[in-house]
């Protein structure tokens, strides 16, 4: 199934964001804003590392897929597209140098 989930999942954060739709937990979050989203990041990360704690995989499983959902919330919301985080997984894969320009 490789990306293709994520791409779908993306595409519909994607059209809550530009057709809301009342009762959307995506469009709540898009209203309250990147401060909020990140929040949700940092909550669903904790979980993460809880439940990594212990030997239940469903619990690491669905943990992992919030935190990715929320991610993928933060990306539409601040419009960077997906494919820029494949293209940079792709690039690290192959050990290139990174493309951003050097801070100063």
């Amino acid at each position: 199934m490789s990306e293709q989930i994520l791409n779908e999942v993306f595409s519909v954060i994607k059209d809550r964001k530009s057709n809301p739709r009342k009762g959307s937990y995506v469009n709540k979050l898009m209203k309250e804003g990147w401060k909020s989203i990140a929040q949700k990041i940092g909550e669903e990360t904790t979980e993460l590392i809880v439940a990594s704690e212990g030997d239940d995989e469903s619990s690491i499983v669905h943990e992992s897929a919030d935190l990715i959902f929320h991610l993928l919330v933060l990306l539409s919301f601040k419009e960077v597209p997906l494919s820029s985080v494949y293209k940079e997984l792709e690039r690290r894969r192959r050990g290139s140098q990174p493309s951003r320009q050097s801070e100063g």
